[in-house]
């Protein structure tokens, strides 16, 4: 059966004429969930003789596919290159563009606008460092180093125990660790994962929320996001939580809004995840929880744009397209 992906690409292809195309189908194959990636997981299950013969044939299939692809690569490059300057013609007699004012990027709109909103509910802002410690990415917010939701969290490691950190969720430690409650704050920054398509760049952006007090409850939470969604996508969208599961919060939630797509079809759209602090993260930072209660919630601030805008692919964010950007 893996033998088989080699002529099915091929035959995929030729039939390939734009570079966003080939991107869908090196995510289709190669990506995370990609059939050969999902195939070639199953590696784990054979035994050591097994994977002595199956190993180095996997490795060459993958290093071909991934040669294919990096061919019609540059081949479509090259035809764009050809077509681009085939079409263009230069009047030197056509006098100056002249300068332009620049704007502020869409995404920096939207984030100036979600920590404007929840300044308004008094919350403090701060920023953590973009290189991390695995302690704080993952130990100290109850994810062991055996845990299964490292799997799903693609991570570019430094070595000596330092990464690029996945989520903003470290700044949750990081406060309780040197101030006392109450604690209300966010924490925008980059974050970066191994990760990329249509929804998913390995650099975008998320805002941490953490609220730490004695008497904080889930109602708090609900109260404070729906209320940020109402002034965010306005008064009459309908939203829902659905119990979900984070590490770090126990219970734990997803937000849901009602959304009209282009066709005017409604549909549940998730935009963040949330819930109440574990106990074991407080153990972490020495807060006693049988005195402390706290919520925390966490959004993809590309994720907000992207429905807010009606924008289908996040890779345009960082096209540098003025076209793309004089929209914002």
């Amino acid at each position: 059966m893996i033998n088989d992906f080699i002529p099915k690409i091929k035959k995929e292809i030729t039939q390939i004429s734009t570079e966003n195309d080939l991107m869908n189908l090196k995510s289709k194959y190669l990506g995370k969930k990609g059939e050969f990636t999902v195939l070639t997981n199953s590696i784990k299950d054979l035994s050591i003789d097994e994977k002595k013969t199956q190993g180095p044939i996997i490795n060459s299939i993958k290093k071909e596919i991934e040669s294919l692809i990096g061919a019609k690569f540059k081949l479509l490059k090259q035809s764009s290159i050809n077509k681009k300057l085939s079409e263009e013609r230069i009047d030197i007699s056509l006098p100056s563009k002249g300068s332009s004012y620049g704007s502020v990027h869409p995404i920096s709109q939207v984030l100036d606008e979600i920590v404007n909103i929840f300044t308004q509910f008094g919350f403090e802002v701060f920023e953590g460092p973009e290189i991390e410690s695995e302690y704080y990415n993952f130990e100290a917010l109850n994810i062991s180093k055996d845990h299964p939701a490292r799997d799903m969290q693609d991570t570019f490691y430094l070595g000596q125990g330092s990464l690029l950190r996945t989520h903003t969720s470290p700044m949750q430690v990081r406060m309780m660790e040197v101030n006392e409650p109450p604690i209300k704050i966010i924490s925008p920054g980059k974050v970066y994962r191994c990760d990329s398509d249509v929804t998913h760049t390995p650099m975008f952006h998320q805002i941490e929320g953490l609220l730490v007090d004695r008497v904080i409850t889930f109602a708090n939470l609900k109260g404070i996001l729906n209320e940020f969604i109402a002034r965010f996508f306005g008064k009459d969208i309908k939203t829902r939580f659905r119990p979900s599961y984070f590490p770090f919060t126990e219970p734990s939630a997803e937000l849901d809004i009602e959304w009209k797509d282009k066709s005017g079809n409604k549909a549940w759209m998730e935009v963040l995840g949330c819930g109440m602090v574990n106990p074991k993260v407080f153990d972490s930072v020495s807060y006693d929880s049988a005195e402390f209660t706290g919520l925390a919630f966490g959004m993809g601030i590309e994720r907000l744009a992207m429905i807010k805008l009606g924008i289908t692919d996040i890779r345009y964010f960082y096209q540098n397209d003025l076209k793309f950007l004089k929209q914002f």
